[in-house]
């Protein structure tokens, strides 16, 4: 966790894909951001290095796929209020059942 966010990881045995609970929690005025990690070299600034040999990966990158995937942040800041972190929480519950 940090100041203003909280990630949380969708393990696949769960049967639900990161991409449906953020879109639950979406649609339900839950705000969620993807985190800005996981692996690097398949991002879009990368493009061009790809195409090269100026790097190389020594093994397969397992986490960092993971995290890439299914890893998300709900926002927490010292505003919300004990209402507010209770509605989050209902709702981060039945976007996982």
């Amino acid at each position: 966790p940090s100041w203003f966010g909280f990630s949380i990881s969708i393990k696949p045995e769960m049967g639900r894909s990161r991409d449906k609970v953020i879109s639950f929690l979406e649609k339900n005025n839950v705000q969620t951001r993807l985190l800005f990690s996981g692996n690097y070299i398949k991002h879009p600034c990368f493009d061009e290095i790809r195409r090269s040999n100026i790097y190389r990966v020594i093994s397969p990158m397992k986490n960092t796929e993971y995290v890439m995937k299914n890893t998300f942040w709900i926002g927490v800041y010292p505003g919300l209020t004990d209402d507010m972190i209770d509605y989050m929480a209902e709702n981060i519950i039945e976007a996982v059942k």
